[in-house]
């Protein structure tokens, strides 16, 4: 058995490409495959490894002064699901190309899974995911919006688009992790949305907690690995695409 873990945090990294070097030697000598993300805005990343093994590489980074409250959701595999451990350095952790976002400090706000079905079966309100076109068609929640986006960096332009008339109307976000939604309602705070809700943990944490008769959640979450996607209890099944 393999267990996966998948994390993020915004937070002042001035010095993010420092870290690459440990990080890189840590994962080696655990044995731990994946790719982690750096940036100065933060780390976003999903690695995996043996049960114990991947313990001790989380316990490291958790070691490094910025990291000490970061917060992973664990899933498992029956097989090694990378191929090669990569630590990339790069301008943003997700990409959507807008500068002076600030994700760390100003997003929008979190709705616990145990909430989420009744904030998103409220019909004032707009529920939109934050994925791109593919991940929707895998699976998506009862009453999701599609932007069709090929890329998160064409999230901008969705709300220019079709959501600059809703300014008022309460908006609830989510996405696999939680990260893209970070951003996107950060991004909406900053074009003068006031009621902007987002899925705290992503849809990784509700087909976590939320038991299947009790889900609003149809079909399959992908990930971007080997194991293609996940459903309720994060057990593996692969998308329809």
């Amino acid at each position: 058995m393999i267990s996966v873990s998948a994390f993020y945090k915004f937070v002042g990294l001035p010095n993010f490409a420092s870290l690459r070097p440990a990080l890189l030697e840590a994962a080696k000598e655990h044995g731990i495959r994946g790719t982690i993300l750096l940036a100065a805005e933060g780390i976003n990343g999903t690695i995996a490894g043996t049960p114990e093994r991947l313990v001790s590489m989380m316990a490291f980074i958790r070691g490094i002064a910025a990291f000490t409250d970061l917060d992973s959701k664990e899933s498992h595999a029956a097989a090694m699901p990378f191929k090669r451990m990569k630590i990339r350095l790069k301008k943003e952790i997700v990409t959507m190309g807008v500068p002076g976002l600030d994700p760390a400090h100003v997003v929008g706000t979190y709705v616990a899974p145990e909430e989420w079905n009744a904030l998103i079966s409220d019909p004032d309100v707009l529920v939109v995911d934050t994925r791109n076109s593919f991940e929707f068609e895998a699976g998506s929640f009862h009453n999701a919006v599609d932007p069709k986006t090929k890329n998160f960096s064409d999230f901008p332009a969705y709300v220019q688009r079709e959501l600059a008339v809703s300014k008022n109307r309460p908006i609830a976000m989510f996405c696999t992790g939680g990260i893209r939604c970070e951003k996107a309602t950060s991004y909406l705070r900053a074009q003068g949305f006031d009621k902007v809700y987002h899925l705290k943990g992503g849809i990784l944490k509700y087909l976590e907690v939320i038991p299947r008769e009790q889900s609003l959640w149809h079909g399959s979450c992908f990930v971007f690995d080997e194991r293609q996607g996940l459903t309720h209890g994060l057990e593996i099944e692969n998308p329809k695409r």
